[in-house]
C-alpha cells in the first residue's frame, strides 16, 4: 500500500498518466539550462512530448525507490503495478483514509493540473504542453475547475 501512495503522490506532482509512470526510467531525467532536473518523456495517448519539472516532493519520492529490486530487474524508476491494481489500491487506501472521493490514477493527473501548477499562476498553455495535450480546449477543463473553486472561497 506504501508503494501505491508513492506511486499515486509522484504522479501528483508530476501530472504523469499511468502509462508514462509505468514507463519511466533514467532516459527520461534531464537537466535543464539552469541544472535543474526535469522528466522529459512522450506521452503514449498523444506522442506529444511532456516537460515537467522535476519538483523536490517527486525526487525525494525517486529516491527512495532508487534501489528498489523491482526497478533494477526492469530498468525503471518507480514499481508501478497495472493500471487496474493501481486503482483496486486506491480505492482500499481511499476507505482506510477516509476519503469519500473515488480516487485513481487519472485524479492524480488532475490534481497536478488544478492544485500544483494552475492554482500557482502557470499561464494554461504551459500547462497545456506540460500534460502533452493535443488541445488547449483539453486543458481548459482543468481551469473551470479551479475557476469554480475559487468563487466558491469568495461566496463563503
Amino acid at each position: 500500500m506504501e508503494i501505491i501512495r508513492d506511486v499515486f503522490v509522484f504522479a501528483c506532482y508530476t501530472g504523469l498518466g499511468y502509462a508514462e509512470l509505468n514507463k519511466l526510467n533514467r532516459n527520461h531525467i534531464q537537466l535543464g539550462n539552469y541544472g535543474e532536473e526535469w522528466i522529459v518523456i512522450d506521452r503514449t495517448k498523444t506522442d506529444i512530448r511532456c516537460r515537467v519539472p522535476l519538483l523536490p516532493q517527486a525526487k525525494a519520492i525517486l529516491q527512495k525507490y532508487e534501489n528498489f529490486p523491482v526497478n533494477w530487474n526492469k530498468g525503471k524508476l518507480l514499481p508501478v503495478h497495472s493500471n487496474q491494481k493501481m486503482n483496486e489500491y486506491l480505492k482500499e487506501l481511499a476507505a482506510i483514509c477516509g476519503i469519500t472521493k473515488n480516487l485513481s490514477m487519472h485524479v492524480a493527473r488532475h490534481t497536478f493540473a488544478t492544485s500544483v501548477i494552475l492554482a500557482n499562476g502557470v499561464p494554461i498553455e504551459t500547462v497545456s504542453k506540460m500534460l502533452g495535450h493535443t488541445s488547449l480546449k483539453t486543458t481548459q477543463i482543468y481551469a473551470r475547475i479551479v475557476d469554480s473553486k475559487i468563487v466558491g472561497i469568495w461566496r463563503s
